[in-house]
């Protein structure tokens, strides 16, 4: 069983940006893909940003270019850099975990096992 605590969501101005973070109650840098989803009121749930245990990364076409996933392995921790943001962006923001083959957000991926509660962004133009 994995614990996934999200922070750092919050009301900004378009434009502007975030650091989203993901705290993993246990080790996971070594075999778990972490991920980035999002849902915005109405709409389905998207991937965002997804990194691997070997640090290789994807992104979804959407946020290429302005956000950015890292890892700092030693607090088990995922972070999601959003630049340029914009209203599209505004959703509930989760993270998520899986430790089997594929590590990717682009829609046919495989599921994830664990999710967090969510972060809420809203970006206001």
């Amino acid at each position: 069983q994995v614990l996934l605590t999200e922070s750092g969501g919050d009301s900004v101005q378009a434009g502007g940006s975030l650091r989203l973070s993901c705290t993993a109650s246990t080790r996971t840098s070594s075999e778990y893909c972490i991920a980035w989803f999002r849902q915005a009121p109405g709409k389905e749930r998207e991937g965002v940003a997804a990194i691997d245990f070997d640090g290789s990364t994807n992104y979804a076409d959407s946020v290429k270019g302005r956000f950015i996933i890292s890892k700092d392995s030693a607090k088990n921790t995922v972070f999601l850099q959003m630049n340029s943001l914009n209203n599209e962006d505004t959703g509930m923001y989760y993270c998520a975990a899986h430790s089997g083959w594929g590590c990717s957000v682009a829609p046919g991926s495989r599921d994830f096992d664990y999710w967090g509660q969510g972060t809420q962004v809203t970006v206001s133009s």
